[in-house]
């Protein structure tokens, strides 16, 4: 996710209190369905992160399934190599939302434009932490179709080493096929400088090897 541009109305303000429990401190960003806030939970003085979807896609019903779709499976996973979801549900006014782990760090993408490269020990820890979290969404029946630097989330244990946490399942397939109807349209759905060949053909048609 990006800055919000001023242009774009995020539905919540910093210091709002959402959910009668919820302190908004800041917009971390803003994507092309939902914004996340970073907030503290003001019965703990916990940090997390809240995504909504934006006003202006509420009425997109495909847009609404997706969110939902995206917390179903994110709630699944327990992996540690998954962020962590610990609620969902909709706000007084209708709007969806899902309450994550707040994570300090950098997603992969800014990591590798900040540093040119990633020292290839470095790469292969990484990669197989992604695999990690890939391996338990796909045994049970999880495809996330837009696996990419961006949604590969770089943090940090508190004995300093690097955690990946892998982010946004708003276009996963689920096995039992909830998704067809959201994607039995000639729309693309994913990255395309990141899509393997037969996802770009039929993402409905996909399995766990397009990942």
């Amino acid at each position: 996710m990006t800055a919000p541009p001023r242009t774009i109305d995020t539905g919540v303000r910093e210091g709002e209190v959402l959910l009668g429990k919820y302190r908004v401190e800041s917009i971390l960003g803003c994507g092309g369905m939902g914004v996340v806030a970073r907030c503290t939970h003001l019965h703990l003085n916990e940090r997390v992160a809240i995504k909504l979807l934006r006003p202006d896609v509420l009425d997109d019903a495909d847009a609404v399934g997706r969110f939902l779709r995206e917390a179903q499976a994110a709630v699944k996973l327990k992996s540690e190599y998954v962020a962590r979801v610990t609620d969902v549900g909709r706000s007084d006014t209708g709007v969806p939302y899902l309450v994550m782990e707040y994570l300090e760090g950098h997603d992969l993408g800014q990591l590798l434009a900040q540093r040119g490269r990633i020292e290839l020990p470095w790469a292969i820890e990484l990669a197989l932490q992604a695999c990690e979290a890939l391996a338990e969404a796909h045994a049970i029946g999880i495809v996330h179709r837009d696996i990419k630097p961006s949604n590969l989330f770089v943090t940090w244990r508190p004995d300093g080493t690097a955690l990946l946490k892998l982010l946004d399942f708003g276009i996963s397939k689920a096995a039992m096929g909830v998704d067809v109807r959201l994607t039995q349209t000639q729309s693309m759905l994913g990255t395309p400088a990141y899509m393997s060949p037969e996802q770009m053909r039929s993402a409905r048609l996909v399995d766990p090897r397009s990942d």
